[in-house]
């Protein structure tokens, strides 16, 4: 399958060669229903990165879009397509650490006052950048959609959210706590504890090329914990590789997602933020 990657953000004018199967967008977020618009009249198809697009609306008329004229569109989400992603799901599923109750989720780094990323209008705030990957990886462990969603935030004086505090409710009794934040030292970890055991993934969604996972098999504090090394690995090429499994298929292969459910709950949580809520 032969790619064509779209990063410019001076214009929304896209000439694909007829050669090109596969148009991956990784403009800001502003960007992204246009060039995916473009994309799909065009008759390719997308992989678009995170978040989907600036708000709702935007996605609804990308993922119908794109089902309109018979092309996938993938939300990249990059860190679904690791091995080791892959295998905590198989481990959930298998009860390793008996039955999820609660999923643990931090992203931050601190970055540049004058970043885009701090222009609500492109589409910044800390939510859309990172706070979508906590998310991401609650609605993905816990197998299901958030029911309650509760959120606050520190706000820039710009307008973009700099930090947030995210708690979802699942309708099979799993609890989420995310947060992210542009103003805190870096930190990037997923916990999941179980009733009989916990997993760690340490840079959960930015893992090292040999990434480990730490599972902790019992209850007791005093429980041994088992380090899993799992071979090198770019979880772009097993994104993409994937990405492609799912074009012959003729349709999105788990762990895969348009991404419009994600957007959901990221816009959700913005604006109970901003209400205060």
């Amino acid at each position: 399958t032969r790619y064509g990657t779209v990063t410019g953000v001076q214009t929304c004018a896209l000439p694909i060669s007829d050669d090109i199967d596969v148009v991956w967008i990784g403009t800001q977020p502003y960007l992204h229903r246009p060039y995916s618009v473009a994309a799909l009249e065009a008759g390719k198809h997308v992989l678009c990165e995170k978040s989907l697009a600036t708000s709702v609306a935007e996605a609804e008329e990308m993922v119908d879009g794109c089902r309109s004229a018979g092309v996938l569109l993938q939300e990249a989400f990059m860190w679904r397509h690791h091995p080791r992603t892959k295998t905590v799901r198989q481990m959930l599923h298998n009860g390793a650490i008996g039955e999820l109750c609660l999923i643990l989720a931090h992203f931050s780094f601190d970055i540049d006052r004058s970043d885009w990323r701090l222009d609500p209008a492109q589409g910044g705030g800390a939510v859309w950048d990172i706070g979508c990957y906590g998310i991401n990886a609650s609605r993905l462990f816990a197998g299901t959609e958030p029911r309650t969603i509760h959120a606050r935030a520190r706000f820039h004086e710009r307008g973009a959210d700099m930090s947030m505090q995210i708690a979802l409710q699942f309708p099979n009794n799993v609890l989420a706590n995310v947060d992210c934040s542009f103003e805190a030292p870096f930190r990037c970890e997923v916990e999941l504890v179980g009733t009989r055991g916990t997993i760690v993934l340490p840079n959960a969604f930015l893992p090292a090329e040999e990434a480990p996972l730490l599972v902790r098999r019992g209850t007791a504090g005093d429980a041994p914990v088992e380090t899993i090394v799992f071979p090198r690995a770019n979880q772009y090429v097993e994104q993409v590789t994937d990405f492609c499994a799912s074009i012959e298929a003729g349709r999105l292969q788990a762990p895969a997602e348009d991404g419009l459910a994600n957007m959901r709950v990221c816009e959700t949580a913005l604006r109970l933020s901003r209400e205060g809520r």
